[in-house]
């Protein structure tokens, strides 16, 4: 018995998928090696009007500077660096939530849209999948989601579904918005700051981009839960369509919303109305972003009278539990610091306009989508792909005539969409542990929503690229 243990234990080992930190320094090292075979060149650049754009056609090749074994672990220390104000604003803002969610009032605002709708199954769906979609939007709770998924659970066990309902309410919600993210500042908005777009603009067509995906979402799941509830065998988990432990009620639940919770849900509303009011009006950066979190996080301490030592605890206990998601910026940007540094970075740029030069604009602007979705399910993530990726795209685009704004949406639908299948994402592969949902029925399940998903993506970028969606 005891070998047979052992023999699983190894099985599992053997069969783990590595780590987003290992796969990452795989490819640092690959990139490194890289700069001692792949030919280094480098193309013009010009500036106007603090846009720095390639020269067309300019491309030269220069001599060989390949990466010292120094330069691949100093290029890490560069890439945390030059990543610095993009790590830090993860930490204050996982702070500044820390501390509203000790308030209980995201909870509580849940469970009172939750009391709203009770007996009203597809009303419910729609409420609660709205809800949290702009939360993802907002990038607010994309990774916090799995706290949540109990209360997706009991509330499909309530309505005599499965425990796929379950998910699909809490999960695809969140990743319904945070597929086009047209708030949040580590995804759009750091690919825009890369691609020297204007932060959160093209704000228009992505909510319009939101809106369609949120539809196709809600009727999906609707669909489904009709499916079941119409006949239970229906059910793609078949007989066991809950977890075992999903008999608990709802004694747990977070208490009512009080006069606390909705005027600390207020300030933070407010915070953020401030902040995106200073980005149009005032040209505020993510920086910015990162002041307003700090006050944000403050004023929730004043209004729910948290003392001043419990709010550091609660502060810095949001902060370490993004360190792993934070440091993955600066792992990521290390890649670019060695492409740069070894002179490589352009001639991929080169090779890969080279290789989609017979492509209209549109079909290249398809091509960076699709490319981006199978990068995505190797490195799931989001701000880490836009750190390596972006700085390829932005010159790609230029030389191809893609706005940098399609560009930057091709990397954003190419990397959410993703994320819903694929196995080395972490809150995808907790959350379906939690719902006791296997990753092979859940693949078929999911499947056909994410291609619905893709063909959206790929109807919006065409008519992007054909209106010149701007403003770069």
């Amino acid at each position: 018995m005891i070998n047979s243990t052992g023999e699983k234990e190894k099985r599992k080992r053997k069969m783990a998928l590595p780590d987003a930190y290992v796969i990452l320094f795989t490819i640092l090292l690959l990139a490194a090696i890289a700069t001692y075979v792949v030919p280094t060149g480098s193309f013009e650049r010009e500036t106007v009007n603090d846009i720095t754009t390639v020269v067309p056609e300019s491309y030269q090749k220069i001599d060989q500077q390949p990466i010292s074994l120094i330069e691949i672990f100093t290029a890490i220390q560069q890439g945390m660096i030059d990543s610095a104000g993009l790590i830090f604003l993860v930490l204050i803002i996982g702070g500044a939530f820390a501390v509203i969610e000790y308030t209980g009032a995201i909870d509580a605002l849940i469970m009172k849209t939750i009391n709203q709708t009770k007996d009203k199954e597809y009303l419910l769906i729609i409420i609660v999948s709205a809800l949290f979609s702009v939360f993802g939007a907002l990038g607010i709770i994309v990774n916090a989601v799995i706290a949540f998924i109990p209360i997706g659970i009991i509330l499909a066990r309530s309505m005599r579904l499965d425990a796929i309902v379950g998910v699909s309410i809490i999960y695809l919600g969140a990743y319904a918005g945070f597929n086009t993210a047209f708030l949040d500042p580590l995804t759009t908005g750091m690919a825009q700051e890369i691609a020297q777009v204007p932060l959160f603009s093209g704000l228009g067509l992505r909510i319009l981009i939101y809106l369609t995906v949120l539809i196709s979402t809600i009727g999906y799941v609707c669909w489904y839960a009709n499916r079941v509830k119409k006949d239970p065998l229906n059910s793609i988990l078949g007989e066991h369509r809950f977890p075992k432990n999903a008999n608990k009620d709802m004694a747990n639940a977070p208490t009512p919303l009080t006069i606390v919770h909705k005027s600390v849900l207020g300030w933070l509303a407010i915070g953020i109305g401030f902040y995106v009011f200073g980005v149009f009006q005032y040209n505020w950066s993510l920086n910015h972003m990162a002041a307003m979190f700090i006050v944000i996080a403050i004023g929730t301490a004043i209004i729910a009278r948290i003392n001043a030592n419990k709010f550091v605890i609660q502060f810095f206990n949001g902060c370490k539990g993004l360190v792993y998601g934070a440091l993955i910026i600066g792992m990521a940007r290390s890649i670019v610091v060695v492409l740069e540094n070894g002179q490589i970075l352009d001639t991929i740029v080169q090779g890969m306009s080279k290789m989609m030069d017979p492509f209209t604009s549109v079909i290249g602007a398809i091509v960076m989508f699709i490319v981006n979705f199978l990068f995505n399910i190797i490195v799931s993530s989001g701000s880490g792909q836009a750190v390596i990726v972006m700085p390829i795209m932005t010159p790609l685009a230029d030389m191809m005539e893609i706005p940098r704004q399609v560009a930057v949406q091709a990397y954003k639908m190419g990397d959410g969409f993703s994320n819903v299948i694929t196995p080395i994402s972490g809150v995808l592969m907790a959350t379906l542990a939690i719902a006791g949902i296997p990753w092979g029925k859940w693949l078929k399940f999911i499947m056909p929503l994410v291609v619905i998903w893709c063909v959206i993506g790929i109807v919006y970028l065409t008519i992007a690229v054909m209106i010149g969606w701007g403003p770069i």
